[in-house]
């Protein structure tokens, strides 16, 4: 019983994980039609100036967590400003300059902080542990998942009860009607790409806390899980996304543990391709 709770709880973190990523990467897509390769740049950013404003600067937690998704989300903001902006409505152009910027964002980070893995600086509450139903859980599992339902809540409240959310919703519909009206779809799709990367950012912050450590190349791998999570979930449907995600967790933790080492990540794969054989448009999209 106790091996079930345990790996429940920490596919559920792990889960959570997956849904921070993927929840801006799926409102990126959803919402401004950007499918986003570089979104593990946000992420590795959001994890090395965490790192950076604890280690050099002394921040607590908190405040490093918050200079970290800051530098995440500025960074997103430049990224469309100067590279996605002049491309919107062109895919391929899109997924080529995406690309090369995530492998150049890897290089410069190796650059700057070298390719070793880091040790991140965990809060001392966080490497403690709580015993339920006699597992012995580490206490950010529960990091991970409460700040998972934060940024679900979060994101569900800005569309449906913000003006930007209702602006960049009708921009998606008609962006042509909602230019003529004098409003600037463009701030809008501005402000889902600082979303997103303030998101990305706080999976960085978080996965270094999960993980220990931090190093260039984690975002990128994370990242693999998360567009699987996008895509089972339904493409656009941050909903779909969090119930994904959780499937993921769970099926690659339970299936790691009863299974050979390398299943965990086939099951994930496998999980992809049944859904689609099912729903061509994942759990929450429209069938192609």
């Amino acid at each position: 019983m106790s091996n079930i709770v345990l790996l429940a709880l920490t596919g559920l973190g792990l889960g959570a994980l997956y849904f921070l990523i993927a929840s801006g990467l799926s409102l990126i897509f959803g919402l401004a039609d950007v499918l986003n390769f570089a979104h593990g740049l946000f992420l590795a950013v959001g994890a090395y100036g965490t790192w950076w404003s604890s280690t050099h600067l002394g921040l607590g937690f908190v405040p490093a967590v918050v200079f970290g998704v800051l530098a995440g989300t500025a960074t997103a903001v430049l990224v469309e400003m100067l590279l996605i902006r002049p491309l919107y409505r062109r895919t391929i152009e899109q997924v080529l300059v995406t690309v090369g910027l995530s492998l150049a964002g890897v290089a410069l980070l190796q650059a700057a902080f070298g390719a070793d893995p880091l040790t991140f600086p965990r809060p001392e509450w966080a490497t403690g542990t709580t015993r339920i139903l006699g597992a012995i859980v580490p206490n950010d599992r529960f990091l991970l998942i409460g700040a998972a339902v934060v940024v679900l809540a979060a994101i569900q409240v800005f569309l449906r009860r913000t003006r930007f959310g209702l602006i960049v919703r009708a921009g998606v519909e008609d962006r042509t009607m909602v230019t003529a009206l004098g409003i600037n779809v463009r701030t809008a799709f501005t402000l889902v790409f600082a979303i997103g990367g303030a998101a990305a950012a706080l999976a960085g912050a978080l996965a270094g806390v999960y993980f220990g450590n931090v190093s260039p190349g984690q975002g990128t791998s994370l990242l693999i899980f998360a567009f699987i999570v996008v895509v089972i979930g339904g493409m656009g449907s941050v909903t779909g996304s969090a119930v994904a995600a959780v499937l993921v967790g769970l099926v690659q933790q339970f299936t790691s543990f009863y299974a050979a080492a390398g299943v965990g990540e086939a099951s994930v794969v496998l999980l992809l391709a049944v859904v689609l054989l099912a729903r061509p448009g994942g759990l929450a999209g429209r069938a192609a």
